[in-house]
């Protein structure tokens, strides 16, 4: 971070931030709560103008903190995104303790903005933001359905003896329900309400046929290949699309599998040479992964292939499938960095843009994959500035 600009650091909530604004030699020269409101915004921004040069460093702009992150970002203003757990780190290492208030939070921020190089810059991306709202709906709708679905079941197990097929569809559920005619009133409810899950499910399908089409259109515009890999539908790649954003953020494979959890951490003790299932990094991308390789095992395919090897090698169930996800990552890996060079961005040096990976299939020929999570990239945190004399 430049020393001749000050970093503003924010704990973001709903209806307020506190913020501290920082030196680059980490001197503290203000501090504030302010609504987020019109009229609490309006003040922040008028006590923030005292420092022409300035960055926002703002915690969990893909949660909490988009709301205002976007706010200032269309305001023409610099911001950038600190995850939560980096921050809750700087806490530890700066009051001694983990405990948490608005203005620990905010200091801790900003430290963070101060120290790290490399944080993601928030760009006013209106593409990803209409993304991000479709793939969340489409979800939603998903959601809804195996709810639905769940309900319909148990009703029909009560009206027809063994229930109905594990597959049903409305049209399905509707021919079974002609069928049916209780004659007390415990039965006639049970056959009332199953009639308007199957109405609502028929409505529902509408939807979800309507989301598919748009959100289908929209990945056609963004000109990604990743809905040409096995195992990647029009939701997972959206969804990979707005949860990493910019690829090239990732030093290399290995970095980005550490992210999204599919990296093994180390585990070993001793002459015990072990690795164990990383449960961090970001789940929706994981469960995405995981839908990919439960796709593959399916059917006759080369992640099915690579998957007994692994059997036959040894491994058990579960940690052919955690190779299996590593893998996939780098696939995907690939797929995304050769889309963000096609449209134009530079690769930036990336250690991961080596030539022994391939991304035409899903299990790239990449030695290493199955390493434990990298270490830290370059830059990361630098120390402390000295005070100025």
């Amino acid at each position: 971070m430049d020393e001749s600009v000050v970093v503003i650091g924010m704990d973001p909530h709903k209806r307020s931030a506190t913020i501290e604004v920082m030196a680059g030699d980490e001197q503290v020269l203000g501090r504030g709560r302010f609504g987020t409101d019109a009229a609490g915004y309006k003040a922040m921004m008028r006590y923030a103008k005292q420092w022409p040069a300035r960055t926002w460093a703002v915690e969990g702009c893909q949660g909490i903190g988009g709301h205002i992150a976007r706010r200032l970002v269309m305001a023409g203003e610099t911001v950038v995104d600190v995850p939560p757990k980096l921050s809750a780190r700087a806490r530890v290492f700066a009051t001694g303790q983990g405990r948490k208030t608005d203005a620990t939070d905010a200091h801790s921020i900003a430290l963070v903005g101060v120290r790290m190089a490399g944080l993601r810059p928030v760009a006013n991306n209106d593409q990803l933001a209409i993304l991000r709202m479709l793939v969340d709906r489409r979800r939603a709708i998903g959601e809804d359905h195996t709810r639905m679905t769940s309900q319909l079941h148990q009703l029909l197990l009560d009206l027809i003896p063994g229930g109905a097929k594990k597959d049903l569809s409305a049209a399905q559920a509707k021919v079974l329900l002609a069928g049916v005619r209780p004659r007390d009133e415990v039965g006639k409810t049970r056959r009332r309400i199953a009639a308007e899950l199957i109405s609502d499910l028929e409505r529902l399908y509408q939807r979800k046929k309507a989301a598919n089409k748009e959100l289908l259109a929209l990945l056609k515009a963004t000109g990604t290949t990743l809905t040409q890999l096995n195992g990647i539908g029009p939701s997972a790649a959206a969804r990979l699309l707005v949860e990493v954003g910019d690829i090239t953020r990732f030093p290399d494979r290995n970095h980005f599998a550490s992210w999204n959890g599919t990296a093994p951490i180390d585990a070993s003790s001793g002459d015990n040479t072990r690795q164990r299932l990383s449960r961090a990094g970001n789940r929706q991308i994981n469960r995405a992964l995981h839908i990919m390789a439960i796709v593959q095992l399916r059917n006759p395919s080369e992640g099915r292939t690579y998957f007994d090897r692994r059997k036959a090698a040894g491994k058990t169930s579960m940690e052919a499938m955690r190779s299996l996800k590593r893998r996939l990552s780098d696939v995907v890996y690939r797929t995304m960095l050769h889309d963000a060079i096609a449209a134009g961005a530079s690769p930036g040096g990336q250690r991961g843009n080596d030539s022994d990976s391939s991304a035409t299939g899903p299990t790239p020929h990449t030695g290493t994959s199955e390493k434990p999570q990298p270490g830290p990239a370059t830059p990361s945190l630098r120390p402390a500035l000295p005070a100025a004399s």
